[in-house]
């Protein structure tokens, strides 16, 4: 297992990536350079820890009525908010935000699919021992 160092540099690692595909795919969403990056994923993984579950809490009845949709619009507010926060980040507006959110957890369940993956594992030999007769 690994450190839940490490553990959070992977996570920070990959929404990196999504927030700089989301800048290259979704038009509204521009980024200035590397520093805002950076500023980006911090901030952006601070609102998921802290701000997101009380915003899931409340609103789960609109996300169980919605059968899930209503967490990508929570996604969308939490990356519309960055935008506000972080200067060098732009986010036009609700929809570009939604497109964002969307690129940033298809870039997650991605990832997280590919490091989950177990390599097949070679048959096992399954034959008894010898000494036992099977009627």
């Amino acid at each position: 297992m690994a450190s839940p160092i490490l553990q959070l540099f992977v996570r920070w690692v990959v929404l990196a990536l999504g927030v700089t595909l989301a800048t290259k795919l979704v038009p509204g969403i521009h980024c200035d350079d590397g520093a805002t990056l950076i500023a980006v994923v911090v901030v952006l993984s601070l609102l998921n820890a802290v701000l997101k579950p009380l915003l899931v809490l409340f609103t789960l009845p609109f996300i169980l009525v919605t059968m899930g949709l209503g967490m990508i619009v929570i996604n969308a507010l939490l990356f519309l908010f960055v935008g506000r926060l972080v200067a060098g980040f732009h986010v036009d507006g609700f929809w570009s935000a939604v497109g964002g959110a969307i690129v940033v957890s298809l870039t997650n369940i991605l990832v997280s699919v590919v490091r989950n993956r177990t390599p097949p594992r070679p048959p096992s030999d399954r034959r008894k021992p010898d000494d036992v007769i099977d009627i």
